[in-house]
């Protein structure tokens, strides 16, 4: 199989309805987060159809065809096979591909869908390699930010709480939106596994949650008890 028969299939499910829709949505205006961001409109179940049909066929070379492309539903295709020969069993070489080709990782949905399962879950099993997750934390780049704290909602689920109450902490003071609605969704999650663990973390550091964290990470509270939150009443 190869990058050009995928992008052809993904080329014959694009709307110019949903294209426009699509810009729209990520935000592509100038000085957003999306400005040089471009799309062919297609729906992602579509996408994710045709990665799933193609993943056990396509070598990383053709890939690299994929996720360097400049249109956001063909790097997205790109990414979900990765994902999808990751959990096939081919996990070093696609950790390090995608260690490899992190710049292609450039919008929320791309880190969302697949960092979890292909960093998260490598991490976890390599806890030693830890660091890599407090050096993304740090850096500059908004979205190898966002990698860092959504790569530890495969932590979550496995009942470690520690490497997103780190993250959390170290991002609180992030300037991005994206980065306080990442955050309070990791920390969301850990209420929805450990509610003490995570009323522990907003108690401590209330005085420097951004409020749109704070909104994300107390919406399973009751009514009464998320009024409370709001207020700085614990």
């Amino acid at each position: 199989m190869s990058a050009q028969e995928v992008i052809a299939q993904l080329k014959s499910f694009a709307s110019e309805s949903r294209k426009k829709s699509n810009a729209y949505y990520f935000k592509t205006g100038p000085g957003q987060y999306s400005e040089f961001d471009q799309f062919m409109g297609v729906r992602a179940p579509k996408i994710r159809a045709i990665a799933k049909q193609h993943y056990r066929h396509i070598g990383f070379d053709e890939i690299d065809l994929l996720v360097i492309h400049a249109v956001h539903e063909i790097r997205y295709c790109g990414l979900i096979i990765l994902v999808r020969q990751y959990q096939s069993g081919n996990q070093v070489a696609v950790f390090n591909y995608y260690l490899k080709n992190l710049k292609a990782v450039n919008n929320w949905d791309l880190v969302d869908y697949s960092t979890p399962h292909i960093v998260g879950d490598y991490l976890f099993q390599h806890q030693d390699k830890f660091s890599l997750l407090y050096d993304w934390a740090n850096s500059s780049n908004l979205w190898e930010r966002r990698i860092a704290i959504v790569a530890t909602l495969y932590f979550i689920k496995q009942g470690l709480y520690t490497p997103t109450l780190r993250i959390s902490k170290m991002l609180l003071n992030d300037p991005e939106d994206l980065i306080h609605k990442a955050v309070g969704w990791m920390l969301r999650e850990v209420y929805k596994k450990e509610c003490a663990v995570c009323k522990a973390f907003l108690r401590e550091n209330y005085a420097q949650l951004p409020r749109t964290t704070l909104r994300y990470a107390i919406e399973r509270m009751a009514e009464n008890q998320r009024l409370r939150y709001l207020k700085g009443e614990f």
